[in-house]
């Protein structure tokens, strides 16, 4: 191979790693908008039960709570 060639390969396998990368990273974006969207329905829906005046819809066990001199 010559030297061109050699220099050709290298580029044209960082632009299919770059392509992979690109992909993995929108991949993880959209997830991480999703969770983003869910968290924020999650606090209205949270903020509403405080307008509201509706108790948490589960309260913590007195028993389960760790005594203060711990």
């Amino acid at each position: 191979m010559s030297r061109e060639q050699d220099r050709l390969q290298a580029l044209e396998l960082k632009a299919v790693w770059a392509e992979d990368l690109l992909e993995q990273l929108n991949l993880s974006v959209y997830r991480q908008a999703q969770e983003i969207e869910r968290l924020r329905q999650q606090l209205a829906h949270l903020r509403q039960q405080l307008r509201d005046g509706a108790a948490p819809a589960q309260q913590p066990d007195p028993h389960d709570e760790i005594p203060p001199h711990y």
